[in-house]
């Protein structure tokens, strides 16, 4: 279950309140930003237009991933994506299967495009899956037999945002199994600097035309000079030298952050990237999360993802962790 559009997009980060000191409604890398991807972005030359085409970042992404450039197709974001290949899906009459909790924007583009959501995987032209998912932080549950399962026709998006930065495991595809799916990559989120909304998809394996098509449903330049120096920072063996030890340090925080959370007396639920869902000890969570935000300190509710009573912290740096302490000791000393 995602946010409707009579509620408006839901989101992390900042807010009417302005960018909270201590920010676990996020997922970005807290490690981040990466200082050579930043400084690839500062470095970027805006005073010109990037080529249309991409040439160049589509030849720097097939070769990391080692497609044909004909099946890269940049993105302004993955949200845009997503509402772009809905509308491809929708010209062509499509319905839509979506995972039980997710990104809002895969409902809100179906409901945008006027695409019917069926509970059968089988009966849908395009179909979402994530993993690592959000908000849980999981991974997805049965996505080997939903990719097996896929026929002729159907679409499959695979919203790999987080599969950077897990912390555990490994995608339960094989290689030819991600070449029948489209592969949805948001490198911003890894490299912590959110603010640079680029992203691309990987057709899948003889879906050039398709590829093309979407292409065509762009607008001129989707992405900037700043979006197309972090992808081509996102390809540098450098960088992804630096996401690797960067993983290192998440992991001890995500144990030292789940052993707070515990301490709080929270329970915690199993995840295997760098955030994962809690359910605190609160008569009134909405109530509560508003005392923290005030205090600097902000959380995801997940009831907007279909999980009520249950908040989502991406990983901080330990302070971070000893800041919510602080401030959900001092709330819950307060009379109410």
């Amino acid at each position: 279950m995602a946010d409707t559009l009579a509620s408006g997009p839901v989101h992390g980060g900042p807010d009417a309140l302005g960018v909270p000191r201590h920010d676990f409604s996020t997922n970005a890398n807290a490690c981040g930003p990466c200082p050579e991807a930043l400084a690839a972005v500062q470095s970027a030359d805006a005073a010109r237009y990037p080529d249309p085409g991409y040439a160049v970042l589509r030849a720097q992404l097939a070769d990391r991933h080692g497609v044909a450039p004909a099946r890269i197709v940049p993105a302004a974001s993955a949200s845009e994506f997503i509402f772009r290949i809905s509308a491809l899906v929708a010209g062509q009459g499509g319905s839509v299967w979506l995972p039980a909790h997710g990104y809002g924007d895969y409902a809100r583009a179906a409901q945008g495009w006027g695409l019917a959501a069926v509970g059968d995987p089988a009966k849908a032209q395009l179909l979402w899956a994530c993993d690592p998912a959000s908000p849980l932080a999981t991974p997805h549950e049965g996505l080997a037999e939903l990719v097996d399962g896929l026929s002729s026709g159907q679409l499959c998006v695979l919203d790999l945002a987080y599969e950077p930065l897990r912390l555990e495991g490994a995608l339960a595809l094989d290689v030819s199994q991600c070449e029948r799916v489209w592969q949805l990559w948001t490198p911003n989120k890894a490299l912590g600097l959110t603010g640079v909304r680029a992203a691309y998809a990987i057709a899948p394996r003889g879906a050039e035309a398709p590829a093309a098509r979407l292409a065509a449903l762009a607008p001129s330049w989707p992405l900037g000079a700043h979006g197309v120096a972090l992808l081509q920072a996102w390809t540098r063996p450098t960088v992804q030298d630096w996401l690797a030890r960067s993983l290192e340090r998440l992991r001890e925080w995500k144990l030292r952050q789940v052993h707070v959370c515990e301490s709080l007396g929270w329970q915690v639920l199993p995840g295997v990237a760098n955030f994962f869902c809690a359910r605190p000890d609160s008569a009134d969570l909405a109530a509560d999360l508003r005392r923290l935000r005030a205090r600097g300190v902000k959380l995801r509710d997940t009831a907007s993802f279909g999980l009520p009573g249950q908040v989502r912290l991406g990983v901080l740096a330990p302070p971070a962790q000893d800041a919510l302490v602080a401030a959900w000791q001092e709330i819950k000393e307060q009379p109410q």
